[in-house]
Parts: structure tokens; C-alpha cells; sequence
């Protein structure tokens, strides 16, 4: 049997501006100075306390505390008032979903900084039930990344598959760090959100250009 674990966004979803949005306004709200849209893609993966740590380093642990509330209040009032499918899945996602769902030798999962709420919103916004993944790890469940208890974990719930037989896909060195970590195939995608080279210098097995190319790059991977 093998895995495949995808991260969310910036993988999967284009999330990029949604959360930017809620970071300048709760940081406002607050009255602490948000760094901008660039420094907020760069943290894109990680819980949102390693977030805050990151974007406000000079900020207390309470403060940090109080801007991740604060982050979790806004985006589920942006959720709540968003019209269903309002997220928007990169070219290819869904079907490549589709198409590794069909396999009756493939196990797939979700290794994300989201929580469980929003992997949910994610999946319901697709049409996809939450039984089409063996196993939804979120920051809810286990360390931030980079550290590889997501991709372990995940493997478990999979019925102990190994690290050969499994593939974590990501847009991140954090996605890219925790696959190596855990001893899986690390697959990077050119069209999320750190570019190529920080994947490749973060040990990335192979780079992907679009979700067609994914069947093959993984036969690729299972037969080495």
C-alpha cells in the first residue's frame, strides 16, 4: 500500500490573499504592526503560534496569544459569511484528488498548519468527504512543522505504512523538512508559496510544474 499526504494551502487551495486579509486586520486590531503580505506567504504552514512568533518577534507570549485568537475569531467570521466554493483550488488539484481516489493502492492525507476546522471548510467547499483521507493531520493534532509528527502520525493511521511508500506534498521547506525528517519522498510544487529554490536547498526529492505530471512523478518515487 502506499500514501500520499498533501498539505493544504498553497498546495492544494490558493489561500494566500484570504489569509493576508485577516492578518492586517487583526494585527490592526491589536494595535501592533503587521509586516506585510510577503513575510505572511513566508509563514504559510505553520501553526499560527510559530506565525505570530514569526511575524512579531519582538511581541510577548501573550501577545502572540491574543493575535492567534484573534486570527482564528476572524477567519471563521470570514468563513462563515463566504459563499460555499469561494476557495479556490489550484489547476488540477481536485482532479488529481479524484484520480488517486480510484486507486485501490493508494492512501491519501492531509499534513497541514490549517486546523480541523479549516481542513473541513476546505473539504466541504469541494464536495469531498472527509472519509476520502485515511488520515487529517492538523495543527490541532501534532507539533507545528517542520518537525515530522504530522507525516509519522499520518503513516500510523494508515496502517504503518513506511517512509518508502510514502509521498509528502508540498509548496513549503516546512512541508519539504518534515517529509525528510519522518523518512518519506519530499515533492515540491513550483506554484505555491517558497520559491523552487528553497525547496530544492531544503531537500526536496523532486519538483512538480502542474498536478498532471503527479501519477507519474510518483510511479518515479515507488520504483526506486
Amino acid at each position: 500500500m502506499k500514501l500520499v499526504i498533501f498539505d493544504c494551502d498553497g498546495t492544494l487551495v490558493d489561500s494566500a490573499d484570504e489569509i493576508s486579509a485577516n492578518m492586517s486586520a487583526i494585527f490592526a486590531e491589536l494595535g501592533v504592526d503587521w509586516p506585510g503580505k510577503e513575510a505572511t506567504r513566508q509563514c504559510i504552514g505553520l501553526s499560527l503560534p510559530q506565525t505570530m512568533q514569526r511575524l512579531h518577534p519582538e511581541g510577548t507570549d501573550e501577545t502572540h496569544q491574543a493575535l492567534a485568537q484573534a486570527y482564528r475569531d476572524s477567519f471563521q467570521k470570514a468563513a462563515d459569511a463566504a459563499a460555499r466554493g469561494s476557495q479556490v483550488f489550484f489547476d488540477g488539484a481536485l482532479e488529481a484528488i479524484e484520480r488517486l481516489r480510484q486507486r485501490d493502492n493508494v492512501l491519501l492525507a492531509i499534513a497541514t498548519g490549517k486546523s480541523q476546522r479549516g481542513v473541513t471548510r476546505m473539504l466541504d467547499n469541494a464536495n469531498i468527504p472527509r472519509s476520502a483521507f485515511a488520515s487529517i493531520q492538523t495543527a490541532d493534532d501534532a507539533p507545528s512543522k517542520p518537525h515530522p509528527a504530522m507525516v509519522v502520525q499520518a503513516m500510523s493511521e494508515a496502517g504503518g505504512i513506511d517512509g518508502q511508500n510514502t509521498v509528502m506534498i508540498g509548496d513549503a521547506s516546512y512541508d519539504i523538512e518534515m517529509a525528510r525528517a519522518a523518512g518519506a519522498f519530499a515533492l515540491g510544487v513550483e506554484w505555491g508559496y517558497h520559491h523552487v529554490d528553497v525547496l530544492r536547498q531544503s531537500g526536496a526529492h523532486e519538483i512538480m510544474s502542474h498536478f498532471n505530471h503527479l501519477d507519474e512523478i510518483l510511479e518515479g518515487f515507488w520504483e526506486r
